[in-house]
């Protein structure tokens, strides 16, 4: 797949280096903005449960 997006891109080795950093960019700029934020609540990370028992660090009541 990126062998034929470099075969497509256009100009010599270095713009296309400078091409290939710019849509790397807004690939990632657009999951931060867009994707990330909107997937954010479908995700299980934030639903931390407790049962009650002491939290306060590893090897208490010892």
């Amino acid at each position: 797949m990126y062998g034929w997006i470099w075969r497509h891109l256009p100009g010599n080795a270095w713009v296309r280096g400078f091409i290939s950093l710019v849509l790397v960019l807004a690939v990632v700029y657009t999951l931060f903005q867009y994707v990330f934020p909107w997937a954010e609540p479908l995700l299980p990370f934030g639903d931390a449960t407790l049962d009650g028992e002491d939290t306060s660090g590893a090897g208490a009541g010892q």
